[in-house]
């Protein structure tokens, strides 16, 4: 079966925990309501679908950050994480469908089932040790979610009794103007994760990698999907997505200069804890961005054409960048499309001039390409 993307759509980012030129040191733009706005409106003006809130313990609240960017701009989508065991399922799903109504059906919904223990210990997770458990859990909070939205008006309500949730009754108003519901985005790089991904997702999100390992991720999710229809007779499909930095230039020697600039403020020190950090994780991507990391050290961490893992002992999650000329980085862009690829978050420092800059070269560039090959970009 050809998974090969008949349409793209491109996301960025918010950056709710503050923003600035470089990582590893004291950022110097605070977070604040007035520059998430500036963010989104560049996002949206340069060509951006939607835009990634994120979920960690050093942000502002994604629902609150969400509902003010959606308030402030026309048609760009917040992409925001819902979080089983922080949050009951029903309440959730309220949540999402009142946002859905409020931004006239521009609400995403992000799946967060892991972080760093610390921070799950931090919110008051009781699963913060087990993690399949917790993807167990994550299965029978989007049964819920699911079930609630797709409730049919009776009156009586979803009903549900599961080893971690229990609903009767259960409702939501309103109902999403999204149908049949908000689009999910799902990522979690192990069997357990992936299993819950092929079975609940309409977006499977993965971090950056060479693309050969991209394309084995997503040949193992085919036959998670194969394996569920076997099993249950159900019959799904996915649509994949990676997240990545960006630093894209008019010049290869200037897209590399400001990709090392990043981190030229990260005292070595430092870059050994935030190490150490990272290798804390039981989050399965994690690892493979730390595998890549430690792997590419001898090649100045560039692991494939115009793909750098430089930020990764410092930046966790997604921090493996395309790096080049918007012709390098839109024919890069486009490989992982022809893998089948079909949605992309972006982001680079500062968000707000990089979500400018790749408006004015990159978007364009690889827009076109796209429409030559007859596939559609969703802006």
């Amino acid at each position: 079966m050809s998974i090969a993307a008949q349409s793209v759509e491109f996301g960025w980012f918010i950056p709710t925990n503050g923003d600035g030129r470089y990582i590893g040191t004291q950022l110097e733009r605070k977070p604040s309501q007035e520059y998430f706005v500036q963010v989104a409106q560049a996002a949206e003006k340069a060509g951006y679908e939607f835009t990634l809130i994120p979920a960690g313990g050093d942000c502002w609240d994604g629902w609150i950050v969400g509902s003010w960017v959606a308030a402030h701009t026309t048609k760009l989508k917040p992409l925001i994480a819902m979080r089983p065991g922080l949050i009951s399922p029903v309440l959730a799903a309220r949540m999402a469908s009142t946002l859905d109504q409020m931004s006239g059906g521009r609400a995403l919904i992000n799946v967060v089932t892991g972080h760093y223990p610390q921070d799950l210990k931090a919110t008051g997770d009781p699963l913060h040790g087990s993690h399949d458990e917790r993807y167990e859990r994550t299965k029978e909070f989007l049964d819920v979610v699911k079930g609630v939205w797709g409730e049919d008006g009776s009156g009586q309500g979803f009903n549900y009794e599961g080893k971690h949730y229990a609903v009767e009754g259960g409702v939501s108003k309103p109902a999403p103007v999204q149908n049949p519901n908000p689009p999910l985005y799902f990522g979690g790089s192990s069997v357990a994760g992936k299993k819950v991904a092929a079975e609940s997702a309409d977006v499977y999100l993965m971090w950056a990698e060479p693309l050969e390992w991209i394309q084995g991720q997503i040949a193992e999710m085919e036959q998670h999907l194969a394996e569920l229809k076997d099993n249950t007779g159900v019959e799904r499909s996915l649509r994949y997505g990676i997240r990545a930095q960006l630093v894209v230039r008019e010049t290869e020697e200037e897209a590399w200069a400001a990709a090392w600039n990043i981190l030229s403020k990260v005292e070595p020190d430092q870059l050994k804890s935030q190490e150490k950090l990272h290798a804390k994780t039981d989050a399965t991507n994690q690892k493979r961005q730390m595998d890549l990391y430690e792997q590419s050290k001898e090649q100045d961490y560039i692991i494939g054409p115009n793909l750098w893992s430089g930020l990764s002992a410092v930046r966790g999650g997604g921090a493996v960048a395309f790096v080049g000329t918007p012709e390098q980085v839109s024919d890069r862009l486009l490989e992982f499309v022809d893998a089948g690829v079909s949605s992309f978050i972006l982001s680079g420092y500062p968000h707000l001039e990089e979500a400018e800059i790749s408006g004015q070269l990159l978007m364009p560039v690889v827009k076109k390409k796209l429409a030559e090959r007859s596939i559609r970009v969703s802006v």
